[in-house]
Formats: structure tokens, sequence, C-alpha cells
């Protein structure tokens, strides 16, 4: 069973527990050397009615100049046009990574 582990911060949402994916997001090279001002966030670790909530909570709570990089399994276009309709320009919106099963994107706030 999967859990959700939210650090003191409320800014850094992890995927734990026992078979995640969290290991394979992580493990690329140009996602596990995290700033301090970059958050991953493993979408395919959080229960698909759970997913657009505790994203839109984790950029809520992100400061001028942090970023949340995002992993997921699919390409998520509805979210992306979601996030444009509620927030506008406040976020840049870079993909990292297209691969196949693993789309890594980086949500900065401008």
């Amino acid at each position: 069973m999967e859990s959700i582990r939210y650090s003191p911060d409320a800014r850094k949402v992890m995927a734990a527990g026992p078979n995640t994916h969290n290991e394979a997001f992580m493990s690329e090279p140009e996602l596990n050397i995290l700033q301090d001002s970059v958050f991953s966030f493993d979408a395919r670790g959080v229960a698909k009615r759970f997913r657009h909530a505790a994203i839109f909570g984790a950029l809520d709570v992100l400061q001028l100049g942090e970023t949340m990089r995002f992993g997921n399994d699919h390409d998520p276009i509805p979210l992306l046009n979601q996030i444009m309709q509620h927030y506008g320009e406040a976020f840049s919106i870079d993909y990292r990574s297209r691969d196949p099963g693993l789309i890594v994107i980086d949500f900065t706030r401008k």
C-alpha cells in the first residue's frame, strides 16, 4: 500500500512506501540532484482521484523562484490547461523529459 508523506515545511511532496515508482523518477541523473528551491512531486504515487487537488495544493505553496519537478506516467495536457486557467502566467512550465512512461515537467513560480 502506497502512502504520501508531506515534509514539515509542507512544500515537499514525495511518494513513499513499498513498491513506489519514486526510485525510478529520482534515479534520472538530472532529477536526483535537486537544489533547495526544487521540490519533486511524483504523481504516479498519488491515487488518481486525489492527484489534481494534491498538485494544485503543492503549486499554491511554492514561493517566488521555487520549482516543483513533476513526474507522471503520461503527458497531462488537461492538467496543464487547468493550471494555465487557474494561475495564468504565475508559473513557467518546462518539459524536462517526454520519455514514454515518464513525463517530467518543471513548474516554476514567477
